[in-house]
């Protein structure tokens, strides 16, 4: 592949996103498994928002296959509470009607506060954030999308995600374990949708659901362009099937090794179908 795409380096060298290059057609987005907070921005944190509930938990380890399928991964590595790298740069709404979380975060999944009282950032500060952390992280994407491309004539987005399987905030009940989105049909082929739901309802020990409750972030929606060749996927996994949802957040890795194998499916079905589609 050409044009490697620079590793974006804050103070002390904390990266914004690590970066592994491969040579395929597809990219897998992962812009919520970070953990890092700055120090400064920690200290004005409650106790609860320092641990990090709220983290996709362990997706590049789940995720562990991809080198296998010659794919690039981009990985966050500051937590989403720094400022939500799926959202919006304007901070509007992402699901209109439902209890959504901002750009930069002042409430936890469980609308516990993020920041003690009086230390919630301005709009100064969140567009500093915006250009320190989510503009690099965009840039990252369009640019390696833009030589798969270049490459291959088409490219794939694949956006890794996880949640607990239980957020009244977001949504009623357990959520299904596999939730497929492609913005409601608008980010890819409807044939590509067809044949990833079709393979994850081959799981038979896992419930499946496509553009359910979560239909694609901003990151789905933005970059997914069917007419253009390019086509992105989000994969919101219900964290129950691989780690334990309590803190301290505990991989699980004979659970994960059940799921592993339905997620590698998954993935390589979109390269197959990209490869089939285009002849290439």
């Amino acid at each position: 592949m050409k044009g490697l795409v620079p590793t974006r380096l804050r103070p002390k060298s904390v990266e914004i996103y690590r970066f592994t290059q491969g040579s395929g057609p597809l990219l897998v987005s992962m812009p919520h498994v970070g953990t890092h907070l700055p120090d400064a921005l920690a200290r004005r944190m409650t106790p609860i928002a320092r641990t990090v509930p709220d983290t996709d938990w362990h997706v590049d380890r789940l995720y562990d296959f991809l080198g296998d399928l010659d794919a690039s991964v981009l990985a966050a590595t500051h937590s989403r509470y720094v400022i939500d790298l799926n959202r919006p740069p304007d901070d509007t709404t992402l699901y209109p009607g439902a209890n959504n979380t901002g750009l930069c975060p002042t409430s936890r999944f469980d609308e516990g506060a993020v920041y003690e009282a009086g230390n919630d950032p301005d709009a100064a500060e969140m567009n500093r954030r915006r250009v320190q952390y989510w503009q690099p992280y965009h840039d990252a994407i369009a640019a390696v999308l833009d030589t798969i491309h270049a490459d291959h004539g088409y490219a794939l987005l694949f956006e890794a995600h996880s949640i607990r399987s239980v957020v009244p905030r977001f949504f009623e009940g357990r959520l299904p374990d596999i939730n497929l989105g492609t913005g409601g049909g608008t980010s890819a082929d409807p044939e590509l949708a067809a044949r990833l739901v079709e393979q994850a309802g081959d799981a038979v020990d896992y419930t499946s659901v496509l553009n359910g409750r979560f239909k694609g972030g901003y990151i789905t929606r933005r970059y997914g362009s069917p007419a253009a060749h390019v086509h992105a996927v989000q994969l919101e996994l219900a964290q129950i099937t691989y780690m334990n949802e309590d803190p301290p957040f505990d991989f699980d890795e004979p659970t994960a090794n059940r799921v592993r194998p339905v997620l590698r499916r998954i993935v390589e079905t979109m390269v197959d179908w990209g490869r089939e589609r285009y002849g290439r």
